[in-house]
């Protein structure tokens, strides 16, 4: 097994690629971006947003070869936010068409109140958890949450995930995650399943 390490700022564009690859088919992913070629254009850079807004305001984990990439937010920064995703990447909205900044809209209020209905108070917030498609199903997913979920035990602190992928679902679940919500995003055929870890 790999040592789970807290990702370097000079790591963000390996931790990206990771995600990009590993989220490439994913439901959300082809729900915001379903045409193919423009998944494949602005994925990349989506991710590298992703992966530095975590480091700013949460914490992020790899392998030392960075096969695998875990985003945590810290308690207190649970709630993604415009405004920090713009002090992260100033430029990031001019990367995307309106109509995909209106399908993220659409997301992020479902699964905001979903959030809020399922945790309040101090948590963590898984905000993405990716292995390389060739290094999938060897554990590696389970030994980068470690790290935050032992401190969270160790705290008393709940942590809080969702997921649109429903093969997900027993993974989340042997590491202590229970359902909260299960529901389709208005007006589309994303379902999205929110976590709690007690």
């Amino acid at each position: 097994m790999k040592d789970s390490i807290r990702l370097a700022p000079s790591q963000v564009k390996q931790a990206s690629d990771v995600l990009y690859r590993a989220f490439f088919q994913d439901p959300l992913v082809r729900y915001m971006l379903p045409d193919e070629a423009r998944r494949t254009q602005v994925l990349p850079s989506f991710y590298r947003i992703v992966v530095r807004y975590a480091l700013r305001y949460g914490e992020v984990y790899t392998t030392s070869t960075v096969d695998g990439v875990a985003c945590w937010l810290t308690p207190g920064n649970t709630t993604v936010s415009s405004w920090k995703l713009l002090r992260v990447a100033p430029t990031a909205l001019f990367s995307f068409r309106l109509s995909e900044l209106q399908r993220n809209t659409i997301y992020s209020r479902y699964t905001d109140e979903a959030h809020e209905h399922a945790i309040s108070g101090p948590h963590w917030y898984l905000w993405g958890l990716g292995v390389e498609p060739s290094c999938q199903h060897q554990g590696l997913g389970g030994q980068l949450i470690q790290p935050v979920l032992a401190r969270a035990d160790r705290a008393g602190l709940p942590c809080y995930l969702e997921t649109t992928n429903d093969v997900n679902l027993p993974f989340y679940e042997k590491h202590g995650f229970t359902v909260m919500s299960d529901g389709v995003v208005p007006g589309t055929r994303l379902r999205v399943w929110g976590m709690r870890r007690k």
